[in-house]
């Protein structure tokens, strides 16, 4: 929405160049201005000084006008116990001829009959059909449809570029429907994206009672993130509320991977004292098969939302997308990148080991 204080005239001419450009650009399919001046406008500038001097009282020459042309109610008469409105109105070709107006007659105080053309000036010219504000400042809106491959929030982007380029001091730019609430929760899912990973990572902190441990397992996030964007960089999706919604649900699907080979590892170490690098092996040639089985699960479980079709399946395809791609590409990176980071990164002695107290260096308790 493009506002200012002068004059909506001002604001229309704004709103064009504005348009414009953004159809130059090549980002869009169409731009539209909800401001045009198409509706024909008949001013009627009335000479005081002449009236005055033909003794006609402005007031009258409004009146005259309004009874005439302004189709304004006058009365109401009862017919049949039904009311009717009375609108006196000149013939149709007196009204559509502007210039028909100059032949009406008006009666002067001293009861002469004066022609309008005597002491008006009749001129033509294009009006807007409405003219909109936008708290309380005249405004234009310009929407736009964008081009199969560029978000909305590219194409917002690329509008608030050109409205700066263009807008002079006394203009200013606001947001109305889908673009402002766009830009008011568009930044919640980043924050929502984060603090999802703070939330399992702590959740994960407290059930291994370790810092190191679900560091390791979260190393899986990015990649499967890597893999969900890829289709999108490649034209076959957008980045929009759902595939955001999506990324963040594989956020907990793919820590899944890394949670079964770091405790299946610790339980080797605990049990049979192994070395981290031995332990890590020995958790991926075991967890190998519920890894797959659990990622070719979920991959399968989403077809459906890609193949979707109908009411919504756009929105389900999103979803589903980056779900798909990212379950895929996170396990293959998975079962090799959370292995490496275990040995690593992983503590030399188990917490619950390195707590355990030395019974040779307790003092012997009296009998």
């Amino acid at each position: 929405v493009v506002r200012s204080t002068g004059a909506s005239s001002e604001v229309y001419e704004v709103a064009e160049q504005i348009k414009n450009k953004a159809q130059a650009s090549g980002r869009f399919i169409v731009v539209q201005n909800s401001m045009a001046y198409d509706a024909p406008e008949v001013t009627v500038t009335i000479d005081r000084d002449r009236a005055a001097a033909l003794n006609l009282p402005i007031a009258d020459i409004g009146r005259t006008l309004t009874l005439l042309v302004g189709g304004a109610e006058v009365a109401q008469f009862d017919r049949y116990s039904s009311s009717y409105d009375i609108i006196p109105q000149v013939p149709q070709e007196f009204r559509d001829d502007p210039d028909k107006l100059g032949e009406y007659f008006v009666r002067s105080v001293t009861g002469e009959m004066v022609p309008l053309s005597a002491v008006v000036k009749i001129s033509t010219n294009a009006a807007p059909a409405a003219i909109e504000q936008f708290n309380q400042l005249n405004s234009s809106t310009i929407s736009a449809l964008p081009l199969p491959g560029v978000t909305t929030g590219d194409g917002l982007k690329a509008l608030e570029d050109i409205a700066k380029e263009s807008l002079p001091d006394t203009f200013f730019i606001d947001y109305s429907g889908q673009s402002r609430q766009e830009k008011e929760q568009g930044n919640t899912i980043l924050i929502a994206f984060a603090a999802a990973v703070v939330v399992i990572y702590l959740v994960l902190a407290a059930q291994f009672e370790s810092f190191r441990d679900p560091l390791i397992i979260m190393m899986a996030v990015p990649l499967s993130i890597f893999g969900a964007i890829v289709p999108l960089n490649l034209g076959l999706g957008t980045l929009n509320i759902y595939t955001q919604v999506g990324l963040i649900t594989l956020i907990g699907l793919i820590t899944k991977h890394g949670i079964l080979l770091v405790e299946f590892a610790n339980q080797q170490r605990e049990k049979h004292g192994m070395r981290r690098r031995d332990a890590i092996i020995a958790s991926a040639k075991v967890r190998l098969r519920p890894i797959l089985m659990t990622t070719a699960a979920m991959a399968l479980g989403v077809v459906p939302l890609i193949t979707s079709s109908g009411a919504g399946a756009a929105a389900r395809y999103s979803m589903g997308l980056v779900i798909f791609t990212g379950i895929l590409v996170g396990t293959m990176f998975t079962l090799f990148v959370v292995p490496m980071f275990y040995t690593f990164i992983a503590s030399k002695d188990l917490p619950h080991l390195a707590e355990k107290p030395d019974p040779k260096l307790m003092p012997a308790l009296p009998s």
